[in-house]
């Protein structure tokens, strides 16, 4: 019978066993051992080798000391180098070049790896930033429009310039951006500066700073014009902007150093804008990007829905009208399916009508 599948790569004792006995007979027959293993579909070498252990042909288990093995000198020196850098390097692959830097040993991260396991010898991992709890709004800061804004710098690369961008954070407008080549105090007084003007409210905070009660902590006095959320960037902590703020009655809010998640809100707006308009990335000229940005913002403002505040436009939102469109989406959501329901019942009313028999007698 033609053999027609090859002998396996692993073949057990009574296997190999019974190969070299057809082997034996073929050659005996008078076939030469190259054709009886060609027949069989097994290699020559194969055979060979089994030929010359034939009182055992169990398979061999791996032993023994493989040739590429590290001396016992560089396992001594992995260890030591660990002790001496471990707290340092932190890293098996770090280790491992520090050990042929400092002419100690010489070998791969993956033996590095292997050899401080094989001993119990851990790196300890680096220590966590240890962040306090995110510091609430001031109470009097109602969640209104023009109650509470947000500000930050973004970075456009190809034309070296940076955008301030400044949000009213509850009704998500984008209220004003000013495009410059450096982050100065003086970029962010004249954005807020342009703000308050389109949102009438520049003469409100300069008479209220000028009455000297902006202290909302007592019983005489006022509260701020509206409260300034960012970051600690060097132009928002400045004496300038500092003194800026306190002349039109406006309090800064700053969030937890290294915690951009304080600040959600304006950098979810500055990916939102790199990501749905990514051509501004590719702008090299400053005037250019300044007038695409004036034309983003208007859709941004009134075309855009934002899912934040329910899928309303930021205007809508900024101008009162957001909560009434929402209730006329769920009123117009329910009275759809109160009419899909009418309809299918009285489908339902017609099949039944058409298929009842009808009474005995009627023609």
């Amino acid at each position: 019978m033609a053999v027609t599948e090859p002998v396996p790569a692993r073949v057990d004792a009574t296997g190999k066993a019974g190969l070299l006995a057809l082997v034996d007979h073929a050659v005996g027959e008078g076939w030469t051992l190259q054709a009886a293993c060609e027949v069989l579909k097994i290699s020559r070498r194969r055979v060979e080798r089994w030929q010359s252990r034939r009182t055992n042909l169990e398979d061999r288990r791996p032993g023994g000391v493989a040739v590429n093995s590290l001396l016992a000198d560089e396992v001594a020196a992995i260890l030591a180098v660990f002790d001496e850098w471990g707290e340092r390097d932190r890293s098996h692959r770090r280790l491992a070049h520090r050990g042929s830097y400092v002419g100690r040993f010489w070998a791969s991260p993956s033996t590095v790896r292997r050899i401080l396991i094989e001993s119990d010898k851990h790196f300890r991992p680096l220590p966590k930033l240890v962040r306090g709890e995110r510091k609430p709004f001031p109470e009097w800061a109602s969640y209104r429009p023009n109650s509470i804004w947000i500000y930050d710098t973004t970075h456009f690369m190809r034309c070296g310039a940076k955008v301030l961008i400044i949000e009213d954070l509850v009704s998500r407008k984008w209220l004003t951006h000013l495009v410059s080549s450096e982050e100065t105090s003086t970029q962010v007084q004249a954005g807020f500066t342009t703000a308050l003007e389109a949102e009438g409210l520049l003469e409100a905070a300069l008479a209220r700073a000028a009455s000297g009660r902006v202290d909302p902590n007592t019983d005489d006095g006022v509260s701020p014009i509206l409260l300034a959320v960012s970051d600690n960037g060097s132009q928002m902590i400045a004496t300038g902007t500092r003194q800026f703020m306190a002349m039109l009655a406006i309090a800064q809010h700053f969030g937890r150093p290294s915690t951009p998640t304080d600040q959600a809100w304006i950098e979810s707006l500055n990916g939102t804008l790199k990501a749905e308009w990514p051509h501004l990335l590719a702008i090299t000229d400053p005037a250019v990007l300044r007038a695409e940005l004036d034309r983003i913002q208007v859709e941004y403002n009134t075309v855009r829905l934002h899912s934040s505040i329910g899928y309303v436009t930021p205007d809508d939102e900024h101008q009162g009208r957001g909560e009434a469109i929402r209730a006329a989406r769920r009123k117009g959501l329910h009275d759809a399916h109160q009419r899909r329901l009418a309809h299918h019942r009285q489908q339902r009313n017609n099949q039944i009508h058409n298929h009842r028999p009808d009474p005995p007698g009627v023609d």
